[in-house]
């Protein structure tokens, strides 16, 4: 593990990437504390934010919505658009179908319009913020409530996503990683002090006996530790299905480890997770217009994770999304054609159709155990919030903690390949 850390800085490429992925998320950390104009940060001293979904667009930001900051809004609405386009192109839309199918050419034209597409999203999210807050905080948070004003917040919000998603770009392109996930990784890693600092003032300040408290200490760490192991087996745990080659010699030449096709239990990822979360967020942001309205209160409970009914949608939404993600990684037609191509085909399966459907049944099965397992761990916080009476920083604590975890795995898979590149790239090493 150490002998991999070190030849990551040893390696010149890829210690700069680093380097320029650090500073990009010291860009985004500073940004962070440069409040909007017009509004009075101090307002929330006050008062503890909002409950809820909201805490958890906190915790992605790195606290830049405590602070109602340019980067208030964080990278989710780019999230909410890569959901809705990504939908969009089952045949939905036709145009978007045709472009998918265009490779580099059509993939460019699909990102144009999902940045457009956030644009937008963050305009609106960006006003229902500013309505919200400002009555939670009793009109103390935005000092002149004119539409000059509102419109004036709604603009350097967005601003600030559209230049948060060219700073994810920027770190895909020139950095490690996928810079929306590095963005959303640097974020939670940042909020982490000021939450257990609540845990501990709620918990042990003032308190004359602090024995129920040190168990809650020590059942968050052994909590924890759990949660990390299992997400580590389970993102990294691989189904082999054996692969034969009709040539003889094709085998002999590609050796043992091309003898099957790993498969993942979790294709998807902590991508399921981060969907269902910015899913809430967008009909909850629209409710925020209609505050008196019964069907608004009914729809935020229902977008409310914390609500016995919001998490059954939770949970649900957790579930499709990573049956709909392992398909878009696993592409079973496709890959069974390769196998055809390559003259490989799986033993006692017929190629072409018959693979095809094999393929589909196995990453249906594994599927349903990943998608169990992130549900359980999205939904045990919560509860235990709950039950406990822990922080509502707790409660998206489980869920932070396997994407950290998630990006922390898929970044070291990152540095790892391109390490291995510079060390085979020619004859003789480097």
């Amino acid at each position: 593990m150490f002998q991999t850390l070190v030849s990551f800085f040893t390696t010149k490429e890829v210690r700069n990437k680093i380097f320029f992925t650090l500073a990009m998320l010291v860009i985004f950390k500073i940004g962070t504390y440069i409040p909007a104009p017009g509004v009075n940060p101090a307002a929330f001293d006050s008062q503890q934010g909002s409950q809820g979904v909201t805490d958890l667009l906190n915790t992605f930001g790195g606290g830049a919505l405590q602070n109602f900051s340019i980067f208030a809004m964080g990278i989710m609405p780019y999230i909410t658009a890569s959901i809705v386009m990504q939908l969009l192109q089952m045949d939905i839309v036709p145009k978007f179908s045709e472009w998918a199918k265009q490779g580099d050419a059509g993939r460019k034209k699909l990102n144009n319009v999902t940045r457009y597409f956030a644009i937008v999203l963050a305009f609106i999210q960006s006003i229902g913020m500013a309505f919200q807050f400002n009555n939670y905080l009793q009109g103390q948070l935005i000092m002149d409530q004119s539409v000059i004003s509102y419109l004036t917040i709604a603009v350097v919000l967005t601003a600030g996503t559209a230049f948060l998603i060219w700073i994810g770009e920027q770190i895909t392109q020139f950095g490690v990683g996928n810079g929306i996930s590095i963005i959303i990784f640097g974020g939670i890693l940042s909020s982490l002090p000021s939450s257990l600092i609540q845990f501990y003032q709620q918990s042990f300040v003032g308190q004359d006996d602090t024995t129920l408290a040190w168990l809650k200490v020590i059942g968050l760490i052994v909590g924890m530790i759990l949660l990390t192991v299992g997400a580590i087996f389970v993102l990294q745990a691989i189904r082999k299905i054996p692969i034969q080659y009709a040539k003889k010699q094709s085998a002999q030449r590609l050796g043992s480890q091309a003898t099957y096709l790993p498969l993942k239990v979790n294709s998807a990822g902590v991508i399921p997770v981060i969907f269902a979360m910015a899913f809430f967020l967008l009909p909850r942001t629209l409710t925020l217009f209609f505050p008196d309205a019964s069907w608004a209160q009914k729809v935020s409970d229902v977008a409310n994770p914390s609500n016995n009914i919001g998490m059954i949608v939770y949970v649900i939404l957790i579930i499709a999304f990573a049956y709909f993600y392992a398909f878009v990684q696993v592409n079973p037609e496709k890959m069974s054609d390769n196998l055809k191509k390559q003259g490989s085909y799986v033993p006692g399966i017929r190629p072409g159709e018959q693979t095809k459907k094999y393929i589909t049944k196995v990453l249906y099965r594994l599927t349903f155990v990943g998608s169990i397992f992130l549900a359980v761990v999205a939904i045990l916080p919560i509860i235990a919030t709950k039950v406990m009476d822990l922080p509502q920083s707790i409660q998206v604590g489980g869920t932070s903690l396997l994407i950290v975890i998630g990006v922390a795995i898929e970044t070291m898979k990152s540095l790892e390949a391109q390490v291995s590149q510079k060390d085979y790239r020619g004859f003789g090493g480097r």
